[in-house]
């Protein structure tokens, strides 16, 4: 289930986008300002973000440069401003698209999964964090050179999110519904099982600790 960050001032326009992008199979989180979002983007994971221009505190632009520096993700820009240099300029520091307010949602979702598409095929086949390899075309994993027994389909879940982004931690919540495609209702049972064995596979391929918990918040790539 692909993650939205919804990042809008306007609690109404916040909560309708929610609701209607929830209606469509996505999750969704919610920002109400420049900063709130910043640190959702540190702590969670998201496949894009919708962006509002005008925030409090710390701007949409603002956090549209702070998105760029750290990566690819997606970023579509939401915003009153329908002059073109506004245009140009967001789009000249790194969004992906424009949209104009007021919008129709059928128009919102088509640009969404547009945005993920592409994203989608640009993804590597291999992805790597020291000497752990992830192989995306076969579904394979080795640790210093040998091979990690057979994950699960979650287990490998779980592993690529984290890999992916090593330097991130991950709330449980956000790497439930990343594994297991559906949202996280609060349950922790089952990641718990899923991550000990995950661990435990590693740990047959290679006496390095590869995932470290970070306690009250979640989890990331061990440095």
């Amino acid at each position: 289930m692909d993650r939205i960050l919804i990042v809008d001032d306007d609690n109404s326009i916040n909560v309708m986008l929610k609701e209607a992008l929830e209606r469509e199979g996505f999750a969704c989180g919610q920002a109400f300002s420049g900063s709130e979002a910043t640190l959702r983007l540190s702590m969670e994971h998201y496949d894009l973000v919708l962006l509002d221009l005008a925030l409090p505190g710390m701007s949409g632009e603002d956090v549209l440069r702070e998105v760029r520096e750290k990566g690819g993700l997606p970023v579509i820009v939401v915003s009153a401003k329908d002059d073109l240099d506004s245009k140009v300029d967001v789009l000249s520091i790194g969004a992906d698209d424009y949209v104009t307010k007021p919008f129709e949602i059928k128009e919102i979702v088509a640009r969404i999964r547009v945005q993920l598409r592409k994203r989608g095929g640009e993804q590597t086949d291999v992805l790597t964090c020291g000497e752990l390899t992830v192989n995306r075309s076969d579904h394979t994993v080795t640790a210093e050179g040998n091979e990690v027994p057979t994950l699960t389909r979650q287990e490998y879940r779980i592993l690529e999110l984290l890999v992916q982004h090593p330097t991130r931690v991950f709330s449980k919540d956000a790497i439930y519904e990343y594994a297991w495609q559906e949202p996280y209702i609060g349950e922790t049972k089952t990641l718990d099982v899923h991550m000990s064995n995950l661990r435990k596979k590693l740990k047959q391929a290679s006496d390095r600790e590869y995932i470290e918990t970070i306690w009250g918040i979640g989890y990331r790539m061990k440095k």
